[in-house]
């Protein structure tokens, strides 16, 4: 059985919200909630909407010619560019963690068979990202 995950627990959940209204929604104002993680929330959605387009090129760049990464559903999409965003430029956490959080995280937004489709694209991201931007 899953493991439940509530957004006050973990601060990704939050994250992959904040990201989905801003990028699909169109919100505006961005309102960050009184939450223990509320600094590093707020640099992870501000820093991936202000390196969107650097992210998108990297994932493209990175993950082949039979990857589109606007063919994904749109969580998909959120949930990648936000982990992309921590794996470039948040070196001292590690892959694993950034990795195990978000697949956490999708927990709430995924079925069992998308999260072990977005732990591979992770994966692979992941390794290439790091390796190329050492």
């Amino acid at each position: 059985m899953r493991p439940k995950y509530s957004p006050k627990n973990n601060p990704r959940v939050i994250i992959i919200q904040k990201l989905y209204g801003v990028l699909f929604n169109n919100d505006e104002k961005i309102e960050f909630p009184k939450h223990r993680f509320k600094k590093f929330i707020k640099d992870i959605v501000l820093g991936t909407i202000e390196r969107n387009e650097i992210i998108v090129d990297e994932l493209d760049k990175n993950l082949g010619d039979n990857f589109n990464l606007f063919k994904l559903d749109k969580i998909f999409q959120v949930i990648l560019k936000s982990a992309t965003y921590e794996i470039l430029y948040k070196p001292n956490v590690s892959i694993k963690i950034i990795i195990k959080e978000y697949l956490d995280a999708s927990n709430l937004f995924l079925n069992d068979s998308q999260t072990k489709y977005l732990n591979a694209i992770l994966d692979n991201a992941a390794k290439k990202l790091r390796s190329t931007n050492a």
